[in-house]
């Protein structure tokens, strides 16, 4: 294809035949003014050959010092042409000057402002024809894989109907945009519709592919648009956000599917970067767990606020080894200089933890380290107890004769009126650290939140794997609800709650309202481009079976035990006040609860979260 052996040229050889290009337009332009002007075709004779020659020997420097040269023509866009329409307009004025001050016999001095008119006229088309032509859009060949509507006409939407002009992967029908005064245009003979018309143009046109060019949007107002598309027969997918976008001309590549926090997620509440500092800038700072997704995510933002010292602690040897590699490239991406420190060890070794702790003497620990796989503990209930309920009692122990200023347990909602050993075990840990909080010089706190997209225990990633499997779904029940954070929104809001405790604090976070396990079945295939097969449907893609409730778990979460949360300096932090034990109340039950772990006596440890734990029943007893 001829097209192909000129984008192979060498740069230079493209730059010199553009240059002959415009030297050619330059006279033709003087010719054409001349014959325009004085009525004739003209032949140049005496002097009014100096203006043939000042043509290109005036335009040529200008369009270099304006980097007209520079511009790759298939991706030449308004930014070019201004650049143009700048280089002529200067080039205009000198030929006007020259041609004011020499007053040469038989040479007009109006071909100053006519001569340029027409060479920018010839430039621009030159311009726009070769970008046409190299983009190769003028053979009506367009291999396209669908019909596609962009949701925004602003610069994100024409950046990337411009990358689809190149790419040809998509036949693009149409824009839409919900400002009035673009409705009824159009971009680059593409147009603009109304969001209320894009039910009757994806029937009329046959769209198959809805591209929302929404960088900037709010989670609301992407969860409304995202809700108006649901009932179409049409696969969404979006761009990535403003940061990802910032270098400049988007590309097909960046197309990327619907994820779930895009209709989970909320507008994060801005960090308080004093807060996010407080007890770790230029501290040792140890998090337990640092190789699961909770962990994960905390190390991730701890690093950012230039720890002397991260401790990464974790029994799995590879999760540790790729969050501490991981790191290790933030930290020279970034520019960081935190010493980062890899540590194995499991939370149920006790004189590992004093090791550790006596070594690094940390000055915050962040424990995520937990068994929360719901149906495993149950499974498991003994193993469970002594990682959940005595590593946190270990990490603790050992944190207070290191002299830890601040200790932050990661709990869960799944600790309020528990119908499971995780959920039992997790509100033991904290009566545990409640308790140790009464007379301690290390100020224990518990931060409780419900499920985290992604995390290694939440049913997303199990959609994601039946998804790819070609299903079916499992989900356990019609009316099972859950809440949902993201990963990042819940790890910076851990750390400003552990930076506000004062001793003993039960700290809930605001994870909006909770969501049907159904409906995000459903969503999860709709945004897959796919739809679910049921008795109304019965040649849909993905079928969603409904399994029934699983040992120990719950139709609906809580985050409080008792009443009126007293609401913190931050929006999306609250305190709860939960009733707690003495140590010297809680310690015989310890010991009981430890021996029937040990012994792996389900009664003996299902009898001690019956005393402890408020509102426990295990699900076989409701």
């Amino acid at each position: 294809m001829l097209q192909s052996r000129v984008l192979e040229w060498p740069r230079a050889v493209k730059r010199l035949v553009v240059v002959a290009l415009d030297i050619v337009l330059a006279l033709l332009a003087t010719w054409v003014a001349y014959t325009l002007r004085l009525d004739t075709p003209n032949w140049p004779s005496g002097e009014q050959w100096w203006v043939y020659l000042l043509a290109p020997l005036l335009s040529i420097p200008i369009f270099v010092r304006f980097g007209l040269y520079r511009a790759i023509f298939r991706y030449t866009g308004q930014a070019a042409l201004q650049a143009t329409g700048m280089a002529v307009l200067l080039y205009g004025c000198l030929l006007t000057a020259i041609l004011l001050w020499n007053h040469w016999p038989g040479v007009p001095r109006s071909l100053g402002v006519l001569q340029p008119l027409i060479f920018l006229f010839l430039v621009g088309a030159s311009r726009a024809v070769a970008r046409f032509w190299l983009a190769g859009l003028g053979h009506g060949q367009v291999k396209a894989e669908g019909r596609l509507l962009i949701y925004g006409a602003g610069t994100a939407g024409v950046q990337t109907a411009a990358a689809l002009r190149l790419s040809q992967q998509y036949v693009l029908l149409g824009f839409v945009d919900d400002d009035a005064s673009k409705v009824g245009r159009s971009l680059n003979g593409v147009p603009v519709y109304s969001p209320a018309e894009v039910p009757q143009v994806v029937d009329r046109q046959g769209i198959t592919d809805i591209l929302l060019a929404l960088p900037s949007a709010t989670r609301d107002r992407r969860n409304a648009i995202l809700d108006s598309l649901r009932p179409l027969p049409i696969h969404i997918r979006t761009l990535p956000g403003l940061s990802d976008l910032a270098s400049g001309r988007v590309t097909v590549q960046d197309f990327r599917e619907l994820d779930v926090e895009d209709l989970l997620g909320r507008d994060p509440v801005p960090p308080d970067a004093a807060l996010l500092a407080r007890d770790l800038a230029g501290q040792v700072v140890l998090v337990t767990g640092a190789g699961g997704s909770i962990g994960g995510e905390l190390t991730r933002q701890i690093i950012l606020q230039r720890p002397r010292q991260l401790l990464l602690l974790d029994h799995n040897e590879f999760g540790l080894y790729s969050i501490h590699q991981e790191l290790r490239a933030i930290c020279a991406s970034k520019h960081l200089g935190v010493e980062l420190i890899p540590l194995l060890g499991s939370v149920a070794n006790p004189e590992r933890l004093a090791a550790i702790c006596a070594a690094y003497r940390p000055v915050t620990v962040y424990h995520a380290a937990a068994y929360k796989h719901v149906p495993m503990v149950e499974d498991n209930p003994g193993e469970g107890i002594l990682n959940n309920v005595f590593g946190t009692l270990n990490m603790a122990q050992a944190a207070q004769m290191s002299g830890v200023k601040r200790f932050v347990l990661i709990s869960t909602d799944k600790a309020v009126r528990p119908t499971n050993v995780m959920g039992a075990s997790k509100r033991m840990a904290e009566l545990v650290l409640q308790a140790l909080a009464e007379d301690s010089a290390t100020c224990f706190t518990m931060v409780r939140f419900g499920n985290v997209l992604d995390s290694s225990g939440s049913v997303v990633p199990l959609f994601r794997r039946q998804l790819a499997e070609g299903g079916p779904l499992t989900v356990t029940h019609l009316d099972v609800t859950r809440y949902f954070m993201t990963i990042p929104e819940a790890a910076q809001l851990v750390l400003q709650a552990g930076a506000m405790a004062v001793g003993g604090d039960v700290f809930v976070l605001d994870m909006g309202q909770p969501v049907k396990i159904m409906d995000l079945a459903q969503r999860m295939v709709q945004l897959s481009g796919l739809t679910v097969r049921d008795s109304a449907h019965p040649k849909g893609d993905i079928e969603i079976m409904v399994t029934g409730l699983r040992p120990g778990e719950k139709l609906y979460e809580e985050l409080l035990i008792g009443d009126n949360p007293e609401p913190t300096a931050h929006a999306r932090i609250m305190k709860a006040h939960e009733a707690a034990l003495t140590w010297h109340d809680l310690q015989p039950h310890l010991q009981a609860l430890r021996a029937g772990a040990q012994q792996a006596d389900v009664a003996a440890i299902k009898a001690v979260l019956h005393t402890c734990v408020h509102g426990y029943h295990a699900s076989a007893e409701q």
